[in-house]
């Protein structure tokens, strides 16, 4: 706090009340301008102007579906050239923001950049909102340090940490839809697979059945049947799922199906088994969060009921004791 309040005395007493203010305005502002000349020195890709050139070329297509891909592969390379902002630089915190957007259902290529830039852009929104609001609604000369911090830095810091915020709650919001529906779907994947289907087109079938109740779970389907439409290995593209649930149920469940696949069991019989387990967990659930409402409802039934009680009980003793208290000489 001392340091701080040597620097609030040297900016006021060199800058005026409004010191601390240009001085982190003004920080602001080197850090934009910085940014700015480090993106027009940034070189570019001459593939990226031989596929232009090559683009511009052939752009004589009349069709709505192919201007539109145009359209988007025009964003995306707009996106690219601030890729050294809008990406981390680390192979691992890529990795990671990466499989977490997955998880939340942002599954586009430029999500981690959409991502960088939502928490660039809502940081310096809410320093510009902080600014205001304490140039116009506070006297400077009065606010102490602390508040000069909390109102000017502080809605910047929530709306860098925003989009964090919101990824995390959708990551979880998702899981839970995924852990609700995935009995259900077992359920009709292994009456698909009982009435002769193969487990691609129970896969399909179960996708367009979950799309209107469970989404998410429906999104993952369709991609697993995608992918192994396209070729891919069945016992990968399962993994892949898995992962990009993040949900142990479905863990387990893509083992179960690579177990049965490399010892050659029927599907029929896992699916069958694991779907009862799965409905038996699903019960399992039901009851503990049964069993956990009465201890939640102890300290609620305590509040509002205990203090009506007493002023009850004890309100006309206290009101006589009162009164004969008053009516002794």
């Amino acid at each position: 706090m001392d340091i701080f309040a040597t620097l609030t005395q040297m900016t006021t007493g060199a800058l005026g009340p409004f010191g601390p203010i240009i001085l982190v305005g003004g920080l602001g502002v080197m850090i934009i301008l910085g940014a700015i000349v480090l993106l027009l020195r940034e070189k570019s890709d001459p593939m990226a102007k031989l596929k232009s050139a090559g683009r511009e070329g052939t752009n004589t297509l009349d069709s709505t579906a192919k201007s539109e891909k145009l359209r988007r592969a025009s964003a995306n390379e707009k996106l690219a050239k601030y890729k050294a902002f809008l990406e981390p630089q680390s192979a691992e915190e890529l990795s990671s923001i990466q499989m977490k957007l997955i998880r939340a259902g942002y599954q586009s290529r430029d999500a981690v950049r959409a991502f960088y830039l939502a928490q660039f852009a809502l940081g310096i929104i809410g320093l510009v909102l902080g600014v205001s609001y304490f140039l116009t609604a506070i006297d400077p000369e009065t606010a102490s340090t602390q508040q000069t911090l909390m109102y000017v830095l502080g809605p910047g810091a929530v709306g860098y940490y925003l989009p964090k915020y919101w990824v995390t709650r959708r990551v979880e919001e998702r899981k839970e839809e995924i852990i609700k529906g995935f009995p259900d779907s077992l359920d009709m994947m292994l009456v698909c697979v009982e009435a002769g289907q193969s487990l691609d087109q129970a896969i399909i079938r179960v996708a367009k059945e979950l799309h209107s109740s469970f989404p998410a779970l429906a999104d993952e389907y369709e991609i697993v049947a995608h992918e192994m439409k396209a070729g891919k290995d069945k016992s990968s593209v399962l993994s892949d799922m898995g992962e990009r649930c993040g949900v142990q149920d479905v863990s387990s469940f893509v083992t179960v199906m690579n177990q049965s696949t490399t010892f050659g069991t029927p599907i029929s019989d896992a699916l069958r088994v694991y779907s009862a387990e799965m409905r038996d967990k699903r019960v399992m659930r039901a009851e503990e969060a049964a069993n956990k409402l009465p201890t939640k409802m102890t300290l609620a039934t305590m509040m509002l009921t205990v203090p009506p009680l007493l002023i009850i009980l004890v309100g006309p003793s206290v009101m006589n004791i009162t009164q004969m208290g008053q009516a002794v000489p």
